[in-house]
């Protein structure tokens, strides 16, 4: 006699579907967060035209450099999230509907890599402007 698998439940691909949509407002959590670092090196590089433009310390021009390419590494990073959600949201459905799920967590490995390396740069970033 074959082994039975594990039948899946309601519960199961609703808990998929959960778990899916708590990563896409992380990502768009993130591309917001980088947005808002955009936006504000654009606010930055305004202030530094309206502000040398009378007879005050002069502020770089090019301070907002590196925050803008920040900003856009989030974005990007928010949207590679989300893409990886959307194929460990597939593939643990068919692992549910095969009844042989396996339990991986090299996403949430990657993210959180990739968040702690971005968070140790603005940090860094920082403290040297």
């Amino acid at each position: 006699m074959e082994p039975e698998k594990n039948k899946p439940n309601a519960a199961d691909y609703l808990a998929n579907e959960r778990t899916f949509l708590a990563w896409v407002r992380t990502s768009m959590g993130i591309m917001a967060f980088g947005f808002v670092v955009v936006k504000f090196s654009l606010f930055v590089k305004q202030i530094s035209f309206l502000l040398n433009g009378e007879d005050t310390p002069e502020i770089p021009a090019d301070h907002g450099h590196y925050s803008a390419m920040v900003g856009i590494i989030l974005v990007g990073l928010g949207v590679v999230s989300i893409v990886l959600s959307y194929i460990r949201y597939r593939t643990t459905n068919k692992q549910l509907e095969a009844g042989t799920y396996d339990h991986s967590s090299i996403y949430i490995s990657l993210l959180t890599a990739a968040i702690v390396l971005i968070s140790v740069l603005l940090v860094y970033y920082l403290i040297r402007s």
